[in-house]
C-alpha cells in the first residue's frame, strides 16, 4: 500500500484551529502523510489574531527545497502566504520542482477580520500562483478580491468562478 504525501504551505496557528495545524489534522484523518512549509507564525486563539510574523522568503524556499530533494508531494495546498515576496518564492519552487495537483486557498482575512495577506500581494497571487493551480478555493470575499466582481447571486458566483 502506498501512502500519499501532501504538502501544506501555510501559516502556523498557535490556537490550532487553522493553518498548518488544521491541515495536518485533516491529512491525518484522510490517511495521507502530511508535510508542511511554514510561511508565517501567528499569535492566534478563538478570540482573534493578536499578531502575524511572516518568515523570510529564503526560509520558506529552503523548506520547499528540503521537501523537493527528498519527499515529492503527490498533492500540495497553500494557505496564508502573507506577502508578494512569499507568493513569488512559493510559485518559483512549485514550477522548479514541477509539482502538480496544487490547491490554492487564497487566505486573505482571518475569521475575526485580521488581514492575513497584504493588499499589494493579491495581484502577485493572481499572476504567479493561481495559473499553477489545479483548484482554487476562495470564499466569497476572496473571490471578489481576486476578480473585482461583486458577488450577490448564483450567477455572480458562476461568473467569478469562470474568471478565476
Amino acid at each position: 500500500m502506498t501512502i500519499r504525501k501532501v504538502l501544506t504551505i501555510a501559516g502556523s496557528d498557535s490556537g490550532g484551529g487553522a493553518g498548518i495545524q488544521a491541515d495536518i489534522k485533516t491529512f491525518q484523518e484522510l490517511g495521507v502523510y502530511g508535510m508542511s512549509a511554514i510561511t508565517a507564525v501567528t499569535a492566534q486563539n478563538t478570540l482573534g489574531v493578536q499578531g502575524v510574523f511572516p518568515l523570510d522568503a529564503l526560509a520558506v524556499a529552503r523548506q520547499l527545497d528540503s521537501i523537493g530533494a527528498d519527499l515529492r508531494p503527490d498533492a500540495l495546498k497553500t494557505g496564508m502566504l502573507f506577502s508578494a515576496e512569499l507568493i513569488r518564492a512559493v510559485a518559483d519552487k512549485v514550477k522548479h520542482y514541477e509539482w502538480l495537483q496544487l490547491v490554492v486557498d487564497p487566505v486573505m482575512v482571518a475569521k475575526g477580520g485580521s488581514p492575513l495577506l497584504q493588499a499589494e500581494a493579491i495581484e502577485t497571487m493572481i499572476s504567479h500562483l493561481i495559473p499553477l493551480a489545479m483548484v482554487v478555493t476562495p470564499n466569497i470575499p476572496e473571490a471578489e478580491a481576486l476578480t473585482g466582481i461583486r458577488i450577490s447571486s448564483k450567477e455572480d458566483k458562476k461568473k467569478a468562478a469562470r474568471a478565476i
